[in-house]
């Protein structure tokens, strides 16, 4: 991979080159994205499908943002060192899956106090109840009010937040998984309300769906979650990958390899679509299963073999950055510093548009009203 042999030729502490300075003006030309995750854990494949794999093709076409939004960790708020491992885990992912710092920005989100601050002033104009109106917030308020004693302040701040990442750095495009369109659509809100009312300010962004929106884990029971006993990590050994892959749910009405067996929904099926290439061999299988002439292990096996084929470069890569740490955290200074460095000007146009410039100029004249 291009990204990969670049860095092979790199020697720790060497600085990340830097692109020219671009314009935070909105009227730029080049399109950027802004996407990223919580780093609650090490990636799995679940985020590779649904999310890296679609990043991989947009960073050779925009100029690409990923987020570590350590800011949106309420939940781990007992247990913040578990974020500071998982922080690094996620850009050790991100460097295997071959995501080029080169290329693009990798940034730690507490590193750019901006976008708290842009938080701050656009929950001025974001009434609790429509936060409460997206339907992914509800579902998340549910769950987490089954688990916890107490919902923080912070869980209802983080959907302000999500709006904050996307319009500070100016971002057109914002690539999503199906769940997070709601939160797309309130970010639009947002910015053309906000641009109506004070000017131009912020790019209208678009949200755009990977291929596969939603994978389901190992189980069968449900999304592939971190924490959810039901993953394959992108960090997978070999073994671990084989292990996993032969204790997946399939066909509980299926007792023998002779009895036709149901292909969709079936996990393994669902997996075969996502990773394995060889749709001739997908297709050969589905039609066997279906027919009761090809048991589920033969089936787990071919799964087995695409998925190492596309996760060996992958874990090769990351040991090679596991073993530059200095390196890695170039990567990530580097990319905080320019975040921080595009975000500086446009937020100095919002305090002018909010009037909160107080020093500036003398006294204002008194606005309408005033005694």
């Amino acid at each position: 991979m291009s990204g990969t042999m670049a860095h092979q030729r790199r020697h720790p502490g060497d600085a990340i080159s830097s692109p020219p300075p671009a314009s935070s003006d909105p009227s730029e030309n080049r399109q950027r994205i802004l996407t990223g995750l919580r780093p609650s854990g090490p990636s799995h494949v679940g985020h590779y499908a649904g999310a890296f794999s679609q990043w991989l093709e947009l960073q050779n076409e925009f100029e690409s943002f990923f987020l570590l939004a350590d800011y949106q960790v309420s939940d781990y708020a007992e247990n913040l060192p578990w974020i500071r491992w998982g922080l690094w885990e996620v850009t050790l992912d991100w460097l295997g899956v071959g995501l080029d710092p080169e290329r693009s920005f990798f940034v730690i989100e507490s590193g750019v106090p901006e976008f708290a601050e842009l938080t701050l002033h656009l929950s001025w104009f974001l009434g609790l109840g429509h936060l409460q109106r997206n339907p992914t917030l509800k579902a998340e308020l549910a769950d987490l009010e089954n688990k916890a004693d107490t919902v923080p302040v912070a869980f209802f701040n983080y959907p302000v937040m999500q709006v904050s990442n996307i319009l500070l750095p100016l971002a057109h495009l914002v690539p999503v998984g199906d769940d997070q369109l709601p939160h797309i659509e309130m970010t639009r809100d947002v910015a053309i309300r906000f641009n109506g009312r004070f000017g131009e300010t912020f790019v209208v962004p678009e949200g755009r769906v990977g291929k596969v929106p939603r994978l389901v884990g190992i189980d069968g029971k449900g999304k592939m979650g971190t924490s959810a006993g039901n993953a394959i990590f992108l960090k997978d050994s070999e073994e671990t990958l084989r292990a996993k892959i032969r204790s997946m749910f399939t066909d509980p009405k299926r007792l023998r390899a002779t009895d036709p067996g149901t292909v969709e929904g079936n996990p393994v099926f669902l997996y075969h679509d996502a990773f394995n290439p060889n749709t001739a061999e997908v297709d050969d299988l589905k039609t066997r299963y279906r027919a009761g002439t090809v048991g589920d292990v033969e089936v787990k096996d071919r799964l087995f073999d695409a998925m190492n084929t596309l996760l060996t470069p992958i874990r090769d890569r990351r040991s090679y950055w596991a073993e530059r740490p200095s390196d890695v955290r170039d990567v990530l200074q580097h990319g905080t510093k320019e975040m921080k460095r595009r975000a500086e000007p446009v937020m100095a146009r919002v305090r002018t548009a909010l009037s909160l410039d107080y020093l500036r100029d003398g006294p204002p004249q008194p606005p309408e009203g005033a005694p």
